[in-house]
C-alpha cells in the first residue's frame, strides 16, 4: 500500500481505523447497493405514477381509453428500461469521480471533498432530468389524444419525479456518508451544497408537500371535469392522502436521520470528554452547519489535547501542585514565606560511578534510583522540586499547604532509606531532612524561570545529607521535627548534636531506629 502525507497509512483501511471509524465497505459494493436502491425508488415512483394517472386522478373522458392505457404502459416499460441503463451508467461515473482519490489511495484535497459532497446532488439532478424527459415524452404522447390529458400527465410525472429525486438525494447521501467522513477528516472545505434548514424544508416540500399539492390539483381538475363522480373524487383524496402519509414521511425520515446521526456522535464524544478522554474525535459528515460544528468540536479537542499535554509536561517538570497553581492564577516572579518540609537525597561516590560504568548503564541505574525516590515522595504528599545530577530535592508545604507535614516528611525519609537499599543495592545515598520557614516562588526572569524553595531548611537538609553518609541508616533529620510528629517519633532515636557547616551553634539530629 502507498502512504498518505506525513507518513499516514493507506486511505482505505488504516486511516479509517485511526479515526475510530468502521472499516470502509467495498466501493463496488456501495455502487451496487446505491444502484439497486435508486432503481427501486424510481420503479416504485413509476408504478405509483401509472396507478395515479390510470386509476385515481380524475381524467378527461376520451375514446379508446383502455387502449391508451395499454400504450402508455408499454411506453413506460420501454422508457424505464432505457432510464435504468442511463441512470446506472451515469451514476457509476458520478460515484467513480467522487471516490477517485480513494481508489488512487492518496490524501483527499478540497476538490475531492467537494466531489464527494456534491455526488448526492448530482445523482438527484440526474434522476430529475430523467423524470423531466419522461414527463415531456409522456405529455406529448398523450397530448395527441387530448391536450388537457397531456398537461395532466406532465404535472403528475413532474411532481412524482421531484419527490423521487428528493428521496434519491437522501439515499445517495447516506450511502456515500462513510467516504464523505473519511474525506472530511483532514479538513472541511467552504460550505458545499444547501444549508441544513433548507435541506429539511425541501425534504418536506418534495415529500409531503408535493402530495398535498397533488391533492389540490386533483380537486381543481375535478372542478373542470363535469362527469367526475363523488366516488372517484373520494377515492382520489383517500389514495393521495394515504400516499402522502406513508411515502411522504420517507424523505423526512431520511433527513431526520441525516441530522440526528451527527448529533448523536457529537453527544457521545462530549460524554467521553467529560470522562477525561480527549481522543474522542467526531467524524465529520458533511459541510453543512452540522459539519462545521463537528469540525469546530474537533478543533476544540485538539486544543484541549495540546493543553493537557503541556499541563502534563509542565507537571512533570515542576510538580502537579505547582502546575495547577500556575494554570489557575498565572505565573508571577517573586515568592512568599511558607513553612515547608525539605528532603535532600544525594548518591555516595557518583564520580567513581560515572568513571567505572558505561554512560548508558549509569543513566539506567540513576533512573531506577530516582524512580524509587519519586514513588515514595509522591505517595507521601511531596513533590520533586529539582534534580541535580545525582541528587534530588523534595518539598512539602509549597505551593499548597499540607496537613501534618512533619510526619509526612519524616516517614518519607525513613521509608526511602529502606526502599533504596532494597531496590537499588548498587548505590548508596545519604538523606537529610529539615523543616522551617522558607521563601517559595518563581525565580529567574520573565523569559525563563523556575519554581523553587530558598531558605535555611534547604541548606540544613543538604548539610545533613552529607553527614547522613556516615551513619548506618544513612538518614538524618533535624530532631526538633519529632516534636510536631509524635506518632512518627517512636521510629526515631536522637544522636549527639552536631555543628553543621555554615553554622556556629549545634543542631539536634535524629536517625531511624535500627530494625
Amino acid at each position: 500500500m502507498t502512504q498518505w502525507l506525513s507518513g499516514r497509512p493507506s486511505a482505505r483501511s488504516t486511516v479509517a481505523a485511526g479515526l475510530r471509524m468502521p472499516r470502509l465497505p467495498s466501493l463496488w459494493w456501495v455502487r451496487g447497493l446505491l444502484a439497486v436502491l435508486l432503481i427501486l425508488v424510481n420503479l416504485s415512483g413509476s408504478v405509483i405514477v401509472f396507478c395515479l394517472a390510470a386509476l385515481v386522478v380524475p381524467m378527461p373522458a376520451i375514446a379508446h381509453q383502455d387502449g391508451l392505457r395499454v400504450e402508455n404502459l408499454v411506453l413506460a416499460g420501454v422508457y424505464v428500461l432505457v432510464a435504468i441503463v442511463i441512470g446506472v451508467v451515469r451514476g457509476a461515473m458520478i460515484t467513480s469521480s467522487a471516490t477517485g482519490w480513494l481508489r488512487a489511495d492518496r490524501a483527499p484535497v478540497d476538490a475531492d471533498r467537494r466531489a464527494v459532497l456534491r455526488a448526492p446532488g448530482r445523482l438527484a439532478v440526474m434522476q430529475a432530468a430523467l423524470w423531466c424527459v419522461g414527463a415531456a415524452g409522456f405529455g406529448a404522447f398523450n397530448a395527441r389524444v387530448s391536450v388537457r390529458l397531456g398537461l395532466l400527465v406532465v404535472v403528475i410525472v413532474l411532481l412524482a419525479g421531484l419527490a423521487n429525486s428528493a428521496v434519491a438525494y437522501l439515499v445517495a447521501e447516506r450511502a456515500l456518508r462513510p467516504y464523505a467522513r473519511l474525506a472530511l477528516a483532514s479538513g472541511v472545505p467552504p460550505r458545499v451544497g444547501i444549508r441544513w434548514g433548507v435541506r429539511t424544508l425541501l425534504s418536506w416540500a418534495l415529500g409531503s408537500g408535493i402530495i398535498s399539492l397533488g391533492i389540490c390539483l386533483a380537486g381543481l381538475t375535478s372542478l373542470t371535469i363535469r362527469d367526475v363522480t363523488t366516488t372517484r373524487l373520494a377515492l382520489t383524496m383517500v389514495v393521495l392522502g394515504g400516499t402522502g402519509f406513508l411515502a411522504g414521511g420517507l424523505p423526512i425520515l431520511l433527513a431526520t436521520k441525516a441530522g440526528s446521526d451527527p448529533v448523536r456522535s457529537l453527544r457521545a464524544a462530549i460524554t467521553q470528554v467529560n470522562d477525561g478522554n480527549f481522543d474522542a474525535d467526531v467524524p465529520i459528515y458533511d459541510a453543512t452547519e452540522l459539519g462545521v460544528l463537528q469540525a469546530g468540536f474537533n478543533d476544540m479537542l485538539r486544543g484541549l489535547r495540546e493543553r493537557e499535554t503541556i499541563r502534563d509536561l509542565f507537571g512533570r517538570h515542576v510538580g502537579d501542585d505547582v502546575a495547577r497553581s500556575a494554570l489557575a492564577s498565572g505565573v508571577q516572579l517573586g515568592g512568599e514565606v511558607r513553612r515547608v518540609g525539605v528532603l535532600f537525597v544525594d548518591i555516595v561516590g557518583s564520580t567513581s560511578l560515572a568513571g567505572n560504568r558505561p554512560p548508558d548503564e549509569v543513566v539506567a541505574l540513576l533512573n531506577r534510583f530516582f524512580d524509587v525516590v519519586i514513588e515514595v515522595v509522591h505517595r507521601n504528599g511531596g513533590w520533586i522540586n529539582k534534580f541535580e545530577g545525582d541528587a534530588a530535592l523534595a518539598v512539602w508545604g509549597a505551593p499548597v499547604p499540607i496537613e501534618d507535614m512533619e510526619t509526612a516528611v519524616l516517614r518519607t525519609a525513613r521509608e526511602l532509606g529502606v526502599r533504596l537499599q532494597e531496590a537499588v543495592p548498587e548505590l548508596r545515598a545519604g538523606i537529610g531532612v529539615s523543616a522551617g520557614d522558607a521563601v517559595a516562588g518563581n525565580v529567574g526572569a520573565a523569559r525563563r524561570y523556575e519554581y523553587t524553595v530558598i531558605g535555611d531548611p534547604v541548606n540544613e537538609a543538604a548539610r545533613l545529607t552529607d553527614l547522613a553518609k556516615d551513619v548506618p541508616a544513612m538518614v538524618l533529620a533535624n530532631a526538633t521535627m519529632l516534636e510536631a510528629a509524635p506518632d512518627e517519633a517512636a521510629h526515631w532515636e536522637g544522636l549527639a548534636p552536631v555543628v553543621v557547616r555554615g553554622r556556629s551553634t549545634a543542631t539536634e539530629i535524629a536517625t531511624p531506629r535500627a530494625g
